[in-house]
């Protein structure tokens, strides 16, 4: 957690997002570490969670990282908490909560409410094309199942 702390504060200090670091480690070891840069790089989903995610399945060559667990400053967000489930990743070690977030400006309490709510913002669009592209994964005989 101290490391994912350091990142975050270096982060804050380069001006290249808020205070969020994460690191994702496997066997004691670490394998992908960031810290956010949402900033730095004008990317709304540069979280540190999702890029310490991405550097850990480079460097472990694996997009499923079962063995690993995230130490990270805050309580992952919605995305970067589905990232984490899409991921593998068997725990979640986080120091602030949300509420401690929403408490400097970082509100993610509207995308929870969206996501619980049976209102959520979402539009059903059939579309034959797009159940072509999937008609054609599903007959893929070489497909690596995610």
């Amino acid at each position: 957690m101290d490391r994912a702390a350091k990142l975050a504060r270096e982060g804050v200090e380069k001006g290249e997002g808020g205070p969020f670091g994460a690191v994702v480690v496997h066997g004691g070891k670490i394998v992908g570490e960031a810290n956010n840069r949402v900033l730095a790089t004008n990317d709304p989903t540069a979280h540190a969670e999702i890029l310490a995610i991405r550097a850990a399945a480079k460097k472990l060559k694996r997009f499923h990282l079962e063995g690993c667990e995230i130490y990270t400053t805050c309580e992952p967000c919605p995305m970067c908490l589905a990232a984490i489930h899409w991921a593998h990743i068997e725990r979640v070690h986080y120091a602030m909560t949300r509420h401690d977030a929403a408490a400097i400006g970082f509100a993610d309490a509207d995308i929870y409410e969206a996501i619980s709510s049976p209102r959520a913002p979402l539009l059903h669009l059939p579309n034959a094309s797009a159940g072509a592209a999937f008609a054609a994964w599903q007959k893929k005989a070489d497909r690596v199942q995610y």
